[in-house]
């Protein structure tokens, strides 16, 4: 079942010590200060996931209709387009824990791997 702009909210916000904020008029999420997601980017009908190079190719591989690279050197970053009337809520999951993962400092991922 695809994913709306309130489910994509809601996955960002279930990650530890996340808020969000908004950048370029577009909603964001955060941790520490840092951008893991974005919601609206490019359309209204996508969102942005912050992974690795090797992350974002693993998703682009796996599902090519639901994750795009962000253009440009942003993109060559692991920046990735995700489309939100395709993608499956658990996939959509697991790529934004990959996001949070990078993104978080290491004191929040310790207590994840802790726990």
């Amino acid at each position: 079942m695809p994913v709306t702009p309130r489910e994509f909210r809601q996955i960002a916000l279930s990650f530890p010590e996340t808020e969000a904020k908004s950048h370029m008029g577009h909603p964001d999420f955060r941790v520490a200060g840092k951008i893991f997601a974005t919601l609206g980017y490019p359309g209204k009908a996508s969102g942005m996931v912050k992974l690795t190079p090797v992350e974002q190719r693993m998703f682009v591989e796996a599902e090519p209709e639901a994750f795009q690279p962000c253009a440009g050197a942003w993109g060559r970053r692991g920046a990735t387009n995700v489309k939100l009337g395709v993608v499956k809520k658990a996939t959509l999951r697991r790529a934004m824990a990959a996001a949070w993962e990078l993104t978080a400092p290491p004191r929040l991922t310790r207590k994840k791997l802790t726990a």
